[in-house]
């Protein structure tokens, strides 16, 4: 028993020796890399980009090979590089964006003579005498009684509500029928029909009255919106609801974290992977790391470094390709990174590409028809001479609303 206490002893530390010159190796490549470099390294930082007015800057990392995004607020577009990457000059790629007013008048969305005048995310029609106004602006109708009465307006002529009836006398009884886009009011008798706003200019010339549903009421309509949205102050959009920036409306609990989707919210438990010879523990929300393998032991060596857990929400039918999560490290000199899709539910949906040496796409190939969920696994690993280095996984979870907002 001595004898073979004395081969493990022996063994191991065999291995540890060889351990130690493979770090020692390569912490003498790290020192020759650092010390070619130029003076600048020491600052190796791309310059900070500006935030463009009316927009947005995603991102805060200036070192190379990492990116910043810029998006525009709602009625502006974005003209220049939606994304710039620090390059390893210390220079962005692309040009600097600018965030334009959108003139939504080059559509002449204003018919039969209209004057359109363009405005912060929207615009307004002036008509030509006879004519009404744009869908969404009040035109005024005269009637016999000399008040004005107010209507949602197209492009049609002016005239009295009650031409737009046909009445007839039935035994004294009076019977009357609308015209199309006409409805029979039941409550004026100087103004038997009106008009439906909501269905006369569904797919008028302007566009839907609504982004989601639209309300007929008494002399106009109202917007709208499904459950876990709101009206915008313009009255006629949607907006998403942040239900976890409350506890109030959310009923996650202490142990899930709560995720904002598009019309509603999802409750998560993060748990980390249960693997024979191997343990983890949890370092933050939402990453579990390896604990230290006992010595000889190849299935934990060859277990996963790390794995991380990423969630988005997107809208139904998102256009693609798109590329939706970006995977990188920092490489030594000699090893080689390798990006690989696993599995999940929608895999269909993706595939892995690489945007340079270091850095692997998880792209979505195809739109994808709301609600559903869709699950990706995606795998990075090191190799040094073919010899396993490190294997992380990121768990990526895709949450696809039932609207196309």
């Amino acid at each position: 028993s001595i004898q073979q206490a004395h081969k493990l002893l022996s063994a191991q530390e065999a291995s540890y020796l060889q351990s130690l010159r493979t770090l020692r190796k390569k912490l003498n490549l790290l020192h020759d890399s650092v010390a070619r470099r130029p003076a600048k390294a020491q600052n190796s930082t791309c310059p900070d980009l500006d935030t463009p007015v009316n927009g947005k800057k995603l991102g805060k990392i200036l070192f190379p090979g990492h990116e910043v995004h810029f998006l525009c607020d709602e009625g502006f577009e974005l003209v220049g590089s939606e994304t710039r990457q620090c390059k390893d000059s210390l220079g962005w790629s692309g040009q600097q964006p600018v965030c334009r007013d959108i003139d939504e008048c080059l559509s002449s969305p204003c018919a039969n003579g209209g004057t359109c005048t363009d405005e912060v995310n929207g615009f307004s029609c002036v008509c030509a005498k006879g004519w009404a106004g744009p869908t969404y602006v009040q035109a005024l109708m005269a009637s016999s009684d000399g008040l004005q009465h107010s209507a949602a307006a197209s492009s049609f002529p002016l005239t009295r509500a009650s031409s737009a009836s046909r009445c007839s006398q039935v035994q004294g009884t009076t019977h009357c029928s609308c015209e199309p886009g006409f409805t029979i009011s039941g409550h004026d008798s100087d103004w038997p029909c009106y008009i439906d706003e909501c269905k006369l200019f569904h797919d008028g010339p302007a566009g839907r009255l609504c982004l989601h549903a639209c309300v007929n009421t008494a002399g106009g309509y109202r917007c709208s919106c499904p459950a876990g949205y709101s009206v915008t102050p313009d009255g006629r959009n949607c907006k998403d609801i942040d239900e976890c920036s409350s506890s109030r409306q959310n009923n996650c609990t202490r142990e899930q974290l709560c995720i904002n989707t598009y019309g509603g919210f999802q409750c998560v438990r993060v748990e980390c992977p249960q693997i024979r010879n191997a343990t983890y523990a949890k370092t933050s929300p939402v990453r579990c790391e390896r604990n230290p393998c006992p010595v000889d032991s190849r299935t934990c060596s060859q277990a996963p470094n790390s794995v991380s857990f990423h969630y988005m929400s997107v809208v139904s039918k998102l256009s693609a390709p798109r590329v939706m999560f970006r995977m990188s490290a920092v490489r030594m000199i000699g090893d080689t990174l390798r990006f690989a899709l696993l599995g999940g539910r929608g895999r269909r949906h993706f595939t892995v590409q690489r945007s340079d040496r270091q850095t692997g796409e998880l792209l979505l190939t195809s739109p994808v028809q709301g609600p559903a969920t869709l699950d990706a696994e995606l795998e990075m690993t090191e190799l040094e001479r073919r010899e396993l280095l490190g294997r992380y996984i990121t768990k990526i979870t895709i949450f696809v609303s039932p609207y196309e907002f």
